[in-house]
């Protein structure tokens, strides 16, 4: 019989320092722009970033899935520490990678800032503004307030690892259904996905054991 514990990683260097985070240690933004897979590997790979998810939400239908999505957004939901990542610095990120002055062809994907709190809303109008004024164009993609988030099937979660054959097959037997919450995972979701510098990845190679087939598979895709 399997239990939780089977599927528990050798503590790494890595994974220590993001699990001995208690939640009020960390903060969690929520951003629709596109697609959710290539989201969820840019800010995976940044330093600061403990775990990232992707999901549904902005919408009213109960229960959405991926086939039956309703009112709902793909979005990704990042989990940082506000002491080393500012949420400002995820906004930038945020702008500079969708298209904030055309409306998306779909709710599905459009681009949308699902603020947790009143401060969280607050930067994101200032940046929206800030960003009409700096370019003179109105900005389309919409500031809300946060009311759900239901996750995504588990196929979504950490995409591009998982179709890197041998290394998301090694990651999904040591971690189990604990990928998604993996700060290693997120790291290694966003390098195969060609983010990251090179010596963010050779410090985050270090913490973590892989074997010589992935750790090559790993290699051809950087």
């Amino acid at each position: 019989m399997t239990t939780a514990e089977d599927h528990q990683p050798p503590l790494t260097a890595l994974q220590v320092d993001a699990d001995a985070l208690a939640p009020a240690e960390t903060e969690t933004a929520t951003f629709g722009m596109g697609c959710f897979w290539g989201p969820d590997a840019r800010f995976g790979a940044m330093p600061g970033v403990v775990r990232t998810r992707v999901g549904y939400a902005g919408g009213t239908a109960p229960n959405p899935s991926y086939y039956s999505l309703g009112d709902h957004t793909e979005v990704v939901q990042v989990e940082y520490v506000p002491e080393t990542l500012a949420y400002e610095d995820l906004l930038d990120v945020f702008w500079a990678n969708h298209n904030p002055f055309s409306a998306a062809h779909k709710r599905q994907y459009r681009g949308v800032v699902l603020a947790h709190d009143d401060g969280q809303r607050a930067a994101a109008d200032a940046s929206a503004a800030a960003l009409e004024d700096r370019t003179g164009k109105a900005v389309a993609t919409a500031v809300e307030s946060l009311d759900s988030f239901t996750l995504a099937e588990k196929y979504h979660q950490k995409y591009e690892l998982r179709s890197t054959p041998v290394l998301g097959a090694e990651f999904e037997d040591i971690y189990g259904p604990a990928l998604v919450d993996s700060t290693a995972a997120a790291r290694l979701n966003g390098f195969v996905a060609g983010h990251g510098d090179p010596d963010q990845r050779e410090a985050v190679l270090a913490a973590v054991e892989l074997t010589p087939a992935a750790l090559s598979e790993l290699e051809r895709r950087l």
